[in-house]
């Protein structure tokens, strides 16, 4: 008797997760630009039906907000840590941008959407509310440490917080993870450069 001759399931487009549909919106994003992508864009990137990313948000503003939120949550949760650490304000500030520069790197198409935010949807501006907050933060760490003795006194703390943060955000503009140097050495070399300009020197002047 012949066996009847089973044909092996058809395999269908995988789906996507939450997680996975992120990443290929961020890439999207930054490729073309947040207002210039719209849905349709979305869809014929991920391969899926429109209906198919509504099952997991609601809109575009959305996959924005929690883009721009996975490079935020990174940056505070790095604040928090210098926060709670014991000692000096200088050393609080190096672990600060030491731990950004991870963020940047580990985070990397997430931080480089949010350096893009121009505050022109709500997200948007929630997203710089949010980053002014940070740069807050980062300025009175650098005040700290100018009243501790630390920091050299002839630059403003706000101005020297936005050229330390700057010399980081620059980053997205050229690193690449791939076979360039690691996290750490990154962050070495940031640090170098930025705080050998920073401190006080020793003889007061």
């Amino acid at each position: 008797m012949a066996t009847a001759r089973v044909n092996p399931p058809r395999r269908g487009r995988p789906g996507y997760d939450l997680e996975s549909l992120l990443a290929v919106a961020v890439k999207v994003f930054n490729e073309r630009g947040y207002e210039a992508t719209s849905m349709e864009d979305l869809s014929r990137g991920l391969g899926i039906t429109k209906s198919a990313i509504y099952y997991h948000v609601a809109s575009k503003d959305e996959l924005l907000r929690l883009a721009v939120a996975r490079a935020l949550d990174g940056l505070f949760e790095a604040a928090d840590e210098a926060g709670a650490m014991e000692g000096r304000a200088i050393d609080k500030l190096e672990h600060l941008v030491r731990r950004s520069v991870h963020v940047l790197v580990d985070r990397l198409p997430f931080v480089t959407l949010l350096l893009r935010v121009r505050g022109n949807t709500k997200v948007e501006r929630q997203a710089l509310a949010r980053r002014r907050e940070f740069d807050h933060l980062v300025s009175e760490l650098v005040r700290q440490a100018e009243a501790e003795g630390d920091v050299r006194p002839d630059v403003d703390p706000a101005v020297a917080s936005r050229l330390v943060f700057g010399l980081v955000n620059s980053l997205i503009e050229w690193y690449r993870p791939r076979g360039g140097m690691g996290a750490d050495a990154l962050a070495e070399a940031v640090c170098k450069i930025a705080f050998d300009g920073l401190r006080q020197d020793a003889t007061g002047t």
